[in-house]
């Protein structure tokens, strides 16, 4: 299992634009990408390929205001695809999204291979 802290990502509302009649990331998505990659990197995260996962997020609002938890899986899914954590978002299996226990701005990210094994 692994545990990653991500910076608090932003809402689906925000992580994609259309422009020209299609659909592209937004500059906010776009800065968390790189912010992902960046922290993938300096947290030594390792890879699990094309295997089957499963993953929890904890999500720790950064203020007490109200909000709706799945507005930010799209954006850390894709992000940590992106960053090369998994090849892609159909090799989870089980996800558990909750909201942390105080404010805090960050999502603690736990993955493991869905077989059991330690990685």
């Amino acid at each position: 299992m692994v545990t990653i802290i991500l910076p608090w990502p932003p809402s689906i509302n925000t992580y994609w634009r259309s422009f020209r009649g299609r659909v592209v990331l937004s500059k906010k998505g776009v800065d968390y990408r790189k912010a992902v990659c960046e922290q993938i990197a300096e947290q030594a995260v390792g890879k699990f390929g094309s295997e089957k996962i499963e993953m929890s997020i904890e999500a720790f609002r950064p203020d007490n205001r109200k909000r709706d938890l799945d507005n930010i899986l799209k954006s850390v899914l894709d992000s940590l695809a992106h960053a090369g954590v998994y090849d892609d978002d159909s090799q989870i299996h089980k996800l558990t999204v909750f909201w942390g226990p105080h404010v805090g701005g960050y999502a603690k990210v736990r993955i493991s291979c869905l077989s059991g094994s330690t990685f």
